[in-house]
C-alpha cells in the first residue's frame, strides 16, 4: 500500500487531501473524504463563527477519522472563527490568503497540525520557520485564488527549500497526478475540482455539469488588478469582470460587483452570472461518482503507474 510521511503526520490512510473550498466543502463532503481514507477539510470561506461551529460538530457526527479546516485569514470573522476552531478541537488547520504566524503559537498549544497553503518558495520557508508542520504548495493551475507559479515548477523548488512535508496542489484529478507529485518530491496531493464532481458534494448540479463539459481551455483568470487573481470557468460573469478591469474600474467597485457571485454559481446554480470556481484540470473530469470511488481509483492508478515505471529501468 502506498503510504507517505503526510499519512503518518495527519493520521490518514491515503496521501490525498481535499481542498477546503468555500461554500461546498461542507460536512457531507468532508466526512466522505475522511471516511474513505483521505483528509477532508471544511471550507470556512467568509462564513461567521457559528456556521463554522455547526459544520465542525456535524462532521464529527459523520466521521471518527481525522479531518481539517481551512481558514482564509482575510475573512472579516477570522478571530471569532479561530476561537471556535480551538474550542471545538479540530485536529488540523490549513490557511490561505495571509500568513497564520500570529496564530501558530495557539494552534501549537492546542495540539493542532498546521498546514498553510503557499504559492512561493519564500512563503514556504517563512511558514516552516514559523512552526508549520507541512505546507500545501499550490500552483496557478488550481481553481479559486491562485499565485503566479505553475505546480510542476513550484513543488520541487519548495521540496528543496524546506524539511517539512510538502503536499502538491493545482492540476490533480487522478492517480497519474499523484504519481507525478510523488516523483517531484511531494508527500501527497490536494484535489478540489475533482471532488466537486462527487455525489456527496452539495455543489449545484448545474455547476457540476459545467465542469463535466469543460475542456482544457475552459477556465480563465480574473482579478489580476485586485491582487487576488481568481481562476474559474469562463462565462458571462468572467467576461463582464474582465471588461471592467480593462476599463480601469477600481478595486472597491470590482469587489462590490463580485459580491455574492460564488454562492450564486456554486450553490444556486446560476452558470451565467455566478462564479464557477474550477482548476485547469476540469477538462479531465467526465463523471460524477462517490468520493470513495474517486479515492480508490486514484490510489490504484498511482500504484500501478509507479510499478510500471520501475519496469522501465530493467535492462
Amino acid at each position: 500500500m502506498l503510504r507517505t510521511a503526510i499519512c503518518d503526520l495527519l493520521g490518514i490512510e491515503h496521501p490525498i487531501i481535499q481542498g477546503g473550498m468555500a461554500h461546498i466543502a461542507t460536512a457531507e463532503l468532508v466526512s466522505a473524504v475522511s471516511n474513505a481514507g483521505g483528509l477532508g477539510i471544511i471550507g470556512c470561506g467568509y462564513y461567521q463563527a457559528e456556521w463554522v461551529r455547526q459544520q465542525i460538530r456535524l462532521t464529527k457526527q459523520k466521521t471518527t477519522k481525522p479531518f481539517g479546516i481551512n481558514v482564509p485569514l482575510t475573512s472579516p470573522y477570522v478571530k471569532e472563527v479561530i476561537e471556535v476552531i480551538l474550542q471545538e478541537g479540530v485536529p488540523i488547520i490549513t490557511t490561505g490568503t495571509a500568513s497564520p504566524r500570529p496564530y501558530i503559537h495557539r494552534f501549537k498549544q492546542a495540539g493542532m497540525k498546521i498546514m498553510p497553503v503557499v504559492g512561493t518558495v519564500a512563503a514556504a520557508k517563512h511558514m516552516e520557520e514559523a512552526g508549520a508542520d507541512a505546507v500545501v504548495a499550490e500552483g496557478m493551475e488550481s481553481g479559486g485564488h491562485i499565485g503566479e507559479v505553475t505546480t510542476i515548477t513550484l513543488v520541487p523548488q519548495v521540496v528543496d527549500a524546506v524539511k517539512i512535508p510538502v503536499v502538491a496542489a493545482g492540476g490533480f484529478a487522478d492517480g497519474r497526478g499523484l504519481a507525478a507529485a510523488l516523483a517531484l518530491g511531494a508527500q501527497g496531493i490536494q484535489m478540489g475540482t475533482r471532488f466537486v464532481c462527487s455525489t456527496e458534494c452539495i455543489a449545484h448540479l448545474n455547476y457540476k455539469q459545467k465542469i463535466l463539459e469543460a475542456d482544457d481551455r475552459a477556465t480563465t483568470v480574473t482579478g489580476q488588478t485586485t491582487g487576488l487573481p481568481l481562476r474559474a470557468l469562463k462565462n458571462s460573469l468572467t467576461e463582464q469582470y474582465a471588461a471592467l478591469e480593462k476599463a480601469g474600474i477600481n478595486k472597491e467597485e470590482l469587489d462590490l460587483f463580485g459580491q455574492g457571485r460564488m454562492h450564486l454559481g456554486l450553490i444556486e446554480g446560476d452558470t451565467d452570472e455566478g462564479s464557477l470556481l474550477a482548476g485547469q484540470i476540469a477538462g479531465m473530469i467526465k463523471d460524477i461518482k462517490p468520493v470513495k470511488a474517486i479515492i480508490d481509483e486514484t490510489m490504484a492508478q498511482a500504484e500501478k503507474i509507479i510499478a510500471s515505471l520501475k519496469n522501465l529501468t530493467r535492462g
